[in-house]
């Protein structure tokens, strides 16, 4: 191969700003030459100048299109969902509470109903003014993006065990998509040490902590998961570093072979009933000794 073939910019028309962005994410060279000299020796470029300004066209154009493709990447779209979905809750909420305000006394509203539930109500009705019509059309657009988020969350749940299917049927669904989303990423998720995918959700918590204002959190929004949601709370810390250490997994997995792999799944499920287990001895111990003090 000789120097000229070599090049990033062999065989690639000047001005042809794809295939130099190509030549530039794709190319490869056995060793460093002296490029500048070689492109304006093959007639790539007028002087050194010129040839550093292809170059720079060249890598922005790549950088550029890397950017596109990894907006485009599943998990990212699964994140925009999940935010999504919790803009249109929140949005939802706050607007419900402002209709309560302006048509609970507007409105004469026989159904007792608050938020979401009383915003449909009003949406049904027919109004007798144009103030009233203006309640009714907020109530409406209210119930519409309840329904966009009830849309929404079955998109995620729908879509989160194709992108990371170990994680998604170890967290559920929605909270896979949590921590996805909070890591930035699937393969940002899957180099991240378990003690911090531990506490994910948690930063501001964390961040007191570490001033001294706090203590340690024990668990971010894995919180939510039954496993430590419905341990007690003298053993949520070591039922959280459980599942925070199996999720770690699931997510590596995940980015980096894609199967699924049941033995990660069965690992914590045993872990989780040694948790259990040994709280229900320490219940058992306590009835013995209240037993003999008697």
């Amino acid at each position: 191969m000789t120097e000229t073939e070599d090049a990033w910019f062999a065989g690639v028309d000047p001005g042809d700003a794809d295939a130099a962005a190509a030549a530039i994410r794709d190319g490869e060279a056995e060793q460093p030459r002296d490029w500048p000299a070689i492109a304006v020796e093959s007639g790539f470029a007028a002087d050194e100048d010129q040839y550093y300004d292809r170059l720079h066209e060249a890598t922005v154009d790549a950088a550029r299109e890397a950017a596109r493709a990894a907006g485009r990447a599943d998990d990212q779209q699964l994140i925009h969902a999940l935010r999504a979905m919790d803009d249109a809750e929140r949005t939802a909420n706050e607007l419900a509470e402002r209709l309560e305000e302006w048509a609970g006394a507007l409105l004469d509203v026989e159904e007792p109903a608050t938020g979401l539930d009383f915003a449909a109500v009003v949406a049904g009705m027919e109004p007798a003014d144009t103030t009233e019509e203006r309640a009714v059309s907020l109530a409406q657009r209210v119930v519409d993006l309840r329904d966009e988020r009830d849309d929404l969350r079955a998109f995620v749940e729908r879509r989160a065990p194709e992108v990371a299917p170990n994680l998604a049927e170890m967290a559920g669904p929605v909270l896979a998509a949590r921590l996805i989303s909070l890591a930035g990423g699937l393969g940002s998720l899957a180099k991240k040490p378990s003690g911090t995918v531990q506490v994910l959700g948690a930063e501001d918590a964390l961040f007191a902590h570490l001033r001294g204002h706090a203590p340690s959190p024990k668990h971010g929004v894995i919180f939510t998961h039954e496993f430590v949601r419905g341990t007690r709370p003298d053993d949520r810390g070591s039922a959280a570093r459980a599942l925070a250490g199996k999720l770690a997994i699931a997510a590596r997995i995940d980015h980096y072979s894609g199967e699924r792999r049941e033995s990660v799944h069965e690992d914590l499920r045993d872990r989780m009933e040694t948790i259990r287990a040994r709280a229900g001895e320490e219940a058992a111990d306590g009835d013995a000794g209240e037993v003999a003090d008697e």
